[in-house]
C-alpha cells in the first residue's frame, strides 16, 4: 500500500477539475483500508469513480480510492440469483456481465457511470429504475474504528437519490461490497424516457439486453463522455412538487412535462425548467450547460470547481424566480 501525498486528483474526477489531495492511497483489499486508518491521517475520505462528485479546492486528510474488485454468484434458486459485487468494480461493467449471465433488473442502469461501492450511497436510478430495488445488502468497514457491518436494505434508508450514507453515516464507511437480488425472469419498464421508441427503431423487442442497448444508444446521444467533455452526468434532481403546486404551473405553462408519484406529488424533469430558463447550451466562461442537455453542466477545458458551482447556482437562482421551485445538486461538492 502505498501513500502518495499532494497527490493530483484531476483524473480521478470526471470534471477533471485541477485539485489535489494532501494523502492518497489506492485500496485494493479490506487489509488496505484498515492499514490506512491506522495512519490516524484524519480526515479520510472514499473516492469511487469521481463521476458523481464536484471538486473545488485541495482536498485536506487522506482519501482512499476503491479498487475492490470482484464479481460472483453466490446463491441461485429457480428464479433468483444473489450476486456479490466489490466495491471498486465498474457499474456498467457489471450491469453488461449480469446480463451476459441472464440475470435481469439492472437493465435501466446502463451507462450510470462510477463504482459499485457508490451505487447504493446516491440509490442511483435512471429510466424507472433504482438500485434499492434490486439491493440485498452491502458490507462496509467504519473508517475510524474499522470494526465491519454488514446493511441490509432497510438498514440503507434508501429515497430519492438518497441514502443513510449522504445523511446520518456520511464519510463514516467504506463500502467493501455490494450483493444485489436479480433474476432470470424478465420484469422490464419501458414507461420513461425515449425506450420504446428506440426499440421500434433499431427494430428489437423489449428484451432486458435489448432495453440496456436502447439506454446505451440514448445516453450517448444524450450525454457527453466525460474523456471529451468534463461532466458529472444529472447536475441537480429533478424536482417534486404538490399536486396543488403543479395546478398552479400547469396553467401558467401547459407545456410543463411531469410525471406522477405514488404518493401523489409529481416529479417535474428539471431539464424542463433549466431550458425553460433559457439555460439550455449557454455558457459562462468555461463552464457553462451541455447544448443537447440541459441537466448536464460541463467543463470546457480549464472551469475550477469554484466556478463550476457559481454556475449552478445562477441556474438554481434561475429556476426560482420563474417557476418558484428551488432544485436541489445532486451530485457531492467535495468531500464534505
Amino acid at each position: 500500500m502505498k501513500i502518495q501525498t499532494n497527490h493530483s486528483l484531476k483524473n480521478f474526477n470526471t470534471f477533471g477539475v485541477e485539485v489535489s489531495a494532501e494523502h492518497f492511497v489506492e485500496v485494493h483489499s479490506q487489509q488496505d483500508i484498515l492499514a490506512a486508518i491506522k495512519l490516524n491521517q484524519q480526515p479520510i475520505y472514499v473516492l469511487g469513480g469521481g463521476s458523481n462528485l464536484l471538486l473545488t479546492k485541495n482536498q485536506e486528510g487522506l482519501i482512499l480510492k476503491n479498487n475492490i474488485l470482484g464479481k460472483e454468484i453466490t446463491r441461485s434458486f429457480k428464479h433468483t440469483h444473489y450476486v456479490a459485487v466489490g466495491g471498486g468494480e465498474n457499474w456498467h461493467d457489471l450491469v453488461q456481465w449480469t446480463l451476459k449471465k441472464g440475470l435481469n433488473g439492472l437493465e435501466n442502469l446502463s451507462l450510470i457511470p462510477g463504482t459499485v461501492g457508490a451505487a447504493p450511497v446516491q440509490n442511483i436510478g435512471a429510466y424507472g429504475v433504482e438500485l434499492a430495488s434490486v439491493f440485498h445488502k452491502l458490507h462496509a468497514i467504519h473508517l475510524t474504528t474499522g470494526k465491519r457491518k454488514t446493511f441490509f436494505k432497510k438498514d440503507c434508508q434508501f429515497g430519492y437519490r438518497d441514502s443513510i450514507f449522504k445523511n446520518e453515516l456520511r464519510n463514516q464507511y467504506f463500502i467493501t461490497g455490494v450483493w444485489f437480488k436479480l433474476s432470470t425472469q424478465q420484469n422490464v419498464h419501458l414507461r420513461y424516457g425515449a425506450i420504446q421508441d428506440t426499440l421500434l427503431k433499431l427494430k428489437l423487442k423489449p428484451t432486458p439486453k435489448n432495453i440496456s442497448q436502447a439506454i446505451i444508444q440514448i445516453r450517448q446521444q444524450k450525454l457527453p463522455d466525460p474523456a471529451k467533455l468534463g461532466n458529472s452526468g444529472s447536475f441537480f434532481k429533478n424536482p417534486e412538487v404538490s399536486k396543488t403546486k403543479f395546478n398552479q404551473l400547469l396553467k401558467q405553462f401547459p407545456d410543463i412535462k411531469s410525471y406522477p408519484l405514488p404518493n401523489g406529488e409529481v416529479k417535474i424533469p428539471a431539464a424542463w425548467l433549466i431550458e425553460k430558463c433559457g439555460w439550455k447550451g449557454k455558457r459562462v466562461g468555461d463552464t457553462g450547460t451541455y447544448q443537447h442537455h440541459a441537466l448536464i453542466i460541463v467543463n470546457h477545458g480549464k472551469a475550477s470547481g469554484d466556478e463550476i458551482l457559481k454556475c449552478s447556482e445562477q441556474i438554481q437562482k434561475a429556476v426560482l424566480k420563474k417557476f418558484g421551485i428551488r432544485i436541489e445538486v445532486e451530485i457531492r461538492v467535495d468531500f464534505l
